[in-house]
């Protein structure tokens, strides 16, 4: 292989042009989405809803992305991600119909399932093998950021050019910007150092053919997926429900962006000293407070935002670190590819469940089932760290 870009240099260019994936996709229905309606007159609930298809589609091609970034590493599933990111906004910007627009979110649905963060962890750890930790941790930093860049971008761009040029924007980030860093930047193939890394597992016998851990874990990141893309389309609702008036609800919401910053910022200075499934349990715990705050009706709303923003910060970290800590590298991206696609497709359903929850029970309804899967998770991770510990007695008795 060619000489291999150095650490900063790759994690720069993942960081940067996940924001631009984020941006591209996720975060983008959320400004646009109303001005679509508005527009077009296609029914709004189908222009948000387009977002969910866009994440089905990940959610089912995810174990694919998982196998080819095994095989071949990150690089040009991350290319071919770029390109549908940039294929699928150009089909937006040109939809003439509903049906176009929403095949045009079928398209950018399998740019999100080949790069996005899930993809991402896996080119990192396909890279790095064992060592890659350190470098998911500094990933998710960049991506705490998305929102909090892009969504101020695009309403820029809304004013001055309408939704259509927002979206031939990001098209063209997607396929003259992330496109060449991909393919110049990201190595070709898979080091033959990292392809060594992976014939030792951190903890041996912890194997992924160990399903109860499996399926325990894959449980745990789907209860987390549930709980934040609920509350990420419904926030504001659940916020305003207490009496706050909409720019008050704004202001409190952007405290769960610094929020996620700041607890990534933290666990990746003192990650070192800890296994990833302690970054777990603090990610689920705190999520139960916030989460819980909010139930109470507490006039503490800073507090409850600020843990539910730590909670899910760390949550993405604990998706990338602890299947590669539990497992080891082997197979480590085709097991992650593995684990998204039921956290994708329940992404894909929450905001919809959601909406039906606030409908029939109302705010304070929406907000008991997700505290009742919050703790639910906390009995998850209990049970991680139970498997594990029996595990690792079995290894040391054997």
């Amino acid at each position: 292989m060619a000489t291999i870009p150095s650490r900063p240099v790759i994690v720069t260019t993942l960081g940067l042009t996940q924001i631009m994936a984020w941006g591209s996709s996720y975060y983008l229905p959320a400004v646009i989405g109303p001005a679509v309606s508005a527009q077009t007159g296609w029914p709004f609930p189908w222009v948000i809803g387009s977002l969910s298809l866009g994440l089905l589609v990940a959610g089912l091609i995810s174990p694919h992305v998982g196998a080819a970034i095994e095989r071949r590493g990150g690089r040009m599933t991350l290319a071919f991600s770029a390109v549908c990111l940039g294929i699928g906004q150009l089909v937006l910007a040109a939809s003439p119909t509903l049906a176009v627009f929403v095949a045009g979110w079928l398209i950018i649905g399998f740019g999100m399932g080949a790069g996005l963060y899930d993809a991402a962890f896996s080119a990192l750890g396909r890279l790095y093998g064992r060592s890659a930790r350190s470098t998911i941790t500094s990933l998710t930093l960049f991506g705490g950021f998305a929102s909090t860049v892009c969504w101020p971008i695009s309403a820029f761009l809304l004013d001055a050019f309408g939704w259509r040029g927002v979206c031939l924007v990001y098209a063209a980030l997607q396929l003259v910007v992330a496109l060449p860093a991909y393919l110049l930047i990201l190595p070709r193939g898979v080091p033959a150092e990292a392809s060594a890394q992976t014939t030792v597992a951190p903890e041996p016998g912890l194997a992924p053919r160990s399903l109860p851990l499996m399926a325990t874990l894959a449980a745990s990141i789907t209860f987390s997926a549930v709980i934040s893309s609920t509350l990420s389309v419904h926030l504001l609702t659940v916020l305003q429900s207490t009496g706050l008036a909409l720019g008050a609800a704004v202001g409190l919401g952007a405290l769960v962006g610094p929020s996620q910053v700041g607890a990534r910022a933290i666990e990746m200075m003192i990650a070192r000293y800890h296994h990833p499934i302690w970054t777990k349990l603090a990610s689920v715990t705190f999520v139960v407070i916030g989460v819980a705050t909010l139930w109470t009706g507490l006039p503490v709303l800073p507090v409850a935002l600020v843990f539910y923003g730590a909670g899910i910060g760390l949550e993405s970290i604990a998706r990338g670190t602890l299947p590669l800590a539990l497992f080891g590298a082997t197979g480590y991206a085709k097991l992650m590819g593995r684990l998204a696609m039921p956290s994708l497709i329940a992404q894909a359903a929450a905001p919809s469940v959601g909406a039906l929850l606030l409908q029939h029970t109302g705010e304070r309804g929406l907000l008991t089932v997700l505290l009742g899967l919050a703790l639910i998770n906390v009995a998850l991770v209990g049970t991680l760290f139970a498997l594990k510990r029996e595990a690792m007695r079995r290894i040391r008795t054997s």
